[in-house]
């Protein structure tokens, strides 16, 4: 068996100091609560801003310095930094909805970028999330991405746990990469699934649970009927802006495409991360999935 071996992912430079206080921008998932208990280790300062209907109630990020942000009041996203005297911001998790326009107040910091605004709100999750960065570095904020603050979690090259992927399944690696990557170009998706050789679902803006139930739901289909195995590979967008929305995997996504019937996943190693990896793995090995971490192909951008 093939030994998971880790690539370098942090610089000699760390990217905060112990006197940074850290907000997390808290949408849903696993991910806000990893970087929160990490940085409580630390001894770093910690600041919670819960996205109102998109946090997670099971994360506990209570226990922290938190406030509650909805989406419509962005606009007081800076003064609350200020406020709580934020040095470094992180985005982590996912955010189901984007803000209605309509229901927004800008204020003086935030009017001049309205148009920009507009055209981000238009645009795909990554134009969107460009431009909060550059809103944010803009108003004298750093942005760090999950993968710079807990480097664990950054998916490493090589085999994980004890199953292989057969022969077989490396054709199915082969299309829903090429599948991913070719949406991902769009700013439409970072997953795709692959069974028997072509790509027969690609990831929308709904996400990747909802791909796999479509998944699990076409295991009737005429066209896929008798059909086994079959792969989810995520990876991350050309081009893409790394300190935002890196594709992630973990314990659920494994359940998910164990009841998709698939023979396991593939994530791009260094671009992706990996959510409560030894319970990943565990379950993987349980249910029989196999979970590959794919050489790079792309130079992600650093801030």
């Amino acid at each position: 068996m093939m030994a998971m071996t880790r690539t370098e992912t942090r610089s000699s430079t760390c990217v905060y100091g112990p006197d940074s206080r850290i907000c997390i921008i808290a949408g849903g998932g696993n991910l806000p609560a990893a970087i929160a208990e990490y940085l409580d280790r630390q001894g770093i300062g910690v600041f919670v801003l819960m996205v109102e209907g998109e946090t997670d109630p099971q994360s506990r990020l209570e226990r922290y310095d938190h406030e509650t942000l909805a989406l419509e009041e962005a606009p007081s996203l800076i003064r609350r930094l200020r406020h709580h005297g934020i040095t470094h911001v992180v985005m982590a998790g996912e955010i189901r909805r984007r803000p209605r326009i309509s229901a927004m107040r800008p204020g003086l910091g935030l009017l001049r970028h309205v148009p920009a605004l507009i055209r981000a709100l238009s645009s795909g999750d990554d134009g969107l999330l460009r431009f909060v960065v550059a809103w944010l570095e803009g108003s004298g904020f750093r942005v760090v991405g999950a993968h710079q603050i807990v480097p664990d979690l950054v998916a490493a090259e090589g085999q994980f746990g004890r199953i292989q992927p057969q022969k077989t399944d490396w054709r199915d690696i082969q299309a829903a990469r090429i599948a991913a990557e070719a949406i991902g170009a769009l700013d439409i998706g970072q997953g795709a699934v692959a069974i028997g050789g072509r790509a027969i679902a690609l990831e929308g803006i709904e996400g990747t649970d909802a791909m796999l139930e479509r998944v699990r739901s076409l295991r009737g289909h005429g066209r896929l009927a008798g059909k086994l195995r079959g792969v989810l590979v995520k990876c991350s967008k050309p081009g893409q802006e790394a300190r935002t929305d890196l594709p992630s995997i973990g314990p659920r996504t494994v359940e998910e495409a164990h009841a998709a019937g698939l023979a396991g996943i593939a994530v791009e190693a260094g671009s992706s991360l990996v959510l409560n990896g030894p319970e990943m793995i565990h379950k993987a090995d349980a249910l029989g999935l196999f979970i590959i971490g794919l050489p790079p192909k792309e130079t992600r951008h650093e801030g």
